[in-house]
């Protein structure tokens, strides 16, 4: 089922078109139909009466031989839903309707029989008067050729003014337009062209790669480097808050070890000991925590005035 919906049919490449039979059926094929019964109909073998409207599965062909103003005229094949006996109809364009053809009459049509009666005893009037008035048939013969002539001549307009078009110099003015319009649109541009070329030798371009290679050392040189001596200043609230911490015992100072080669290391040759390495500050064993309390304001408030 999946592949009847597809929409795109696979091709092979050495497909050749002309290969391919086409299908030769015959102008006066029948097809199947599902129609309903366009009028009341009355079977002649059996006398049954077919209602309009009934459904049915009718053979449908062209008539090959009746044609009205290029319609082709369709005939339609039932059985009769008693008998069985094939009744036959066609389609009628010149009055829009259908009409009866084999083994089947029309019923309930008293109203169409009078309207095609009355429009048979007009048009038998219209005959008539015309073999007994000579000048009625002249006048209708005037009006036809009156209504030729103007046929003719609505013909003969585009004739003639097709004939009067010269379809070569109509070509030649176009060529000729193409190229004045090409011309115009390549001035534009070299308009354009020199306007910008203008405005560069202005100033309004870039510098060039060159300058800009020359003056990158000179830059980076200028820039200032940090110096080695600037340290990172903790703020005074975290000093104060570590302080205290310290005085309350829950931070205590790593004493820093150091190797006596690394010290000799990192000293200069020949430059005198430090201070903190010649003499340490000796601390006293026996001080209080209102003292350490103290001195540590002390040293707040010398730093504050610093």
């Amino acid at each position: 089922m999946a592949e009847r919906k597809v929409v795109n049919k696979y091709y092979p490449p050495d497909l050749d078109p002309s290969k391919i039979p086409k299908l030769r059926l015959p102008k006066d094929r029948q097809y199947v139909a599902r129609l309903m019964a366009p009028f009341h109909t009355r079977c002649q073998t059996c006398a049954e009466h077919i209602s309009k409207g009934r459904k049915f599965n009718a053979r449908e062909e062209t008539v090959q031989s009746q044609a009205y103003l290029g319609l082709p005229v369709f005939r339609f094949y039932i059985r009769c839903t008693r008998c069985l006996a094939e009744i036959a109809f066609q389609t009628d364009p010149r009055n829009t309707d259908y009409a009866t053809e084999h083994r089947a009459t029309r019923s309930f049509q008293a109203e169409k029989l009078l309207e095609v009666q009355r429009q048979e005893e007009e048009e038998q009037q219209e005959e008539e008067k015309e073999l007994n008035n000579p000048m009625k048939g002249l006048e209708k013969r005037a009006r036809d050729s009156k209504l030729e002539m103007e046929v003719l001549e609505n013909l003969q307009e585009p004739q003639e003014l097709q004939a009067h078009v010269d379809l070569e110099a109509l070509l030649h003015q176009h060529r000729l337009c193409q190229e004045q319009l090409g011309r115009q649109q390549q001035e534009e541009d070299e308009r354009q062209v020199v306007a910008l070329l203008r405005e560069a030798r202005r100033g309004h371009l870039l510098p060039d790669s060159d300058s800009q290679d020359r003056a990158g050392p000179a830059a980076c040189d200028a820039m200032p480097y940090p110096r080695a001596t600037q340290h990172h200043r903790v703020p005074k609230a975290k000093r104060k808050a570590h302080g205290w911490m310290q005085l309350a015992g829950l931070v205590g100072k790593k004493p820093k070890v150091q190797a006596e080669g690394d010290l000799d290391h990192t000293r200069a040759p020949g430059a005198p000991p430090s201070c903190t390495e010649a003499d340490p500050l000796p601390q006293t064993p026996g001080t209080s925590a209102l003292s350490q309390l103290g001195a540590y304001g002390d040293s707040e408030d010398s730093e504050g005035s610093i």
